[in-house]
């Protein structure tokens, strides 16, 4: 009988340095984000003519002055709703079709499956902006111009290459045995997709939905180029964008307008953690 002995742990320089790195990306993150917030409640004039690290020294001097101009500016109460019914939508139909054309292409078979594949996914390379005249053009044709239906399908045709890449890459791991004991039991296509691939695939599609989310919602281009000058419709970023007059005044209130606009993307994110977890945990399926 041998007797192992257990010495300390050996000391491991990458690992350390791993950990450097990573203490230093959170610090050069984290400090002027802490700054644009203590900004965010300090007056005009400390603002421009003081560093908000001065802030944290006595005489404090904090405000919501800031916070309550941009709250109270004419359409910022509309343009929070148009952003939801912009980025809702915008989120659910790209998911939705993606997970489709994701379990289709992993588990069901018909001609030229992989070059499809491969050309859908190969959009991911065209850059936007060669796609935004020719849409204008196609929104104007069909009277869908300064809609909300165009900027869904904008987000839709531009979100869908990288949905489908991600679920069909997820969903074509998962057991394969499943699918057949599914088939030899007699299930059909929707039902192997409802009751098997669809739960099974619940940490994809919320990473996925943290991610389209996230996009669409501080998503400035595509709304001012497909919206147009149709003011009723304009979301938080385009309404927040116009807080800045033509003079370059007042941008002082960005720092407010900043933390506004990050609130419900930080809280969508952090309710889709948690389900994220959970659904890491209830799709774990070994075949």
């Amino acid at each position: 009988m041998t007797t192992e002995i257990v010495g300390k742990p050996r000391f491991r320089p990458g690992r350390w340095a791993l950990h450097l790195a990573i203490a230093i990306i959170l610090v050069m993150w984290l400090v002027p984000t802490l700054g644009t917030l203590i900004n965010s409640f300090r007056t005009e004039t400390a603002v421009r003519f003081d560093g908000w690290w001065n802030a944290l020294t006595p005489p404090y001097e904090f405000t919501l002055e800031s916070y309550k101009h941009v709250l109270t500016r004419n359409g910022m109460g509309d343009a929070f709703i148009n952003s939801l019914i912009i980025t809702i939508p915008a989120t659910v139909i790209p998911i939705a079709v993606a997970a489709f054309a994701a379990y289709a292409f992993s588990w069901m078979k018909f001609p030229f499956r992989n070059l499809l594949f491969v050309v859908v996914v190969g959009l991911l390379v065209v850059p936007l902006q060669m796609t935004f005249v020719p849409l204008q053009i196609f929104f104007r044709d069909a009277g869908l111009a300064g809609s909300f239906l165009a900027v869904w399908l904008a987000h839709t045709g531009f979100g869908l290459p990288f949905a489908l890449f991600l679920l069909r890459n997820y969903m074509g791991s998962l057991p394969s045995a499943v699918f057949e004991s599914a088939a030899i039991d007699g299930a059909s296509e929707m039902t192997a997709f409802f009751r098997l691939a669809l739960p099974m695939s619940v940490p994809a599609i919320a990473s996925l939905a943290i991610f389209q989310f996230l996009w669409v919602w501080n998503d400035l281009l595509v709304a001012l180029i497909f919206l147009g000058p149709n003011i009723p419709n304009h979301p938080m970023t385009i309404q927040l964008a116009n807080l800045v007059n033509s003079l370059g005044g007042e941008w002082h209130y960005l720092t407010a307008a900043a933390f506004i606009q990050m609130a419900l993307p930080v809280t969508v994110f952090l309710l889709l953690q948690r389900y994220f977890a959970s659904g890491l945990l209830a799709g774990a399926v070994k075949g």
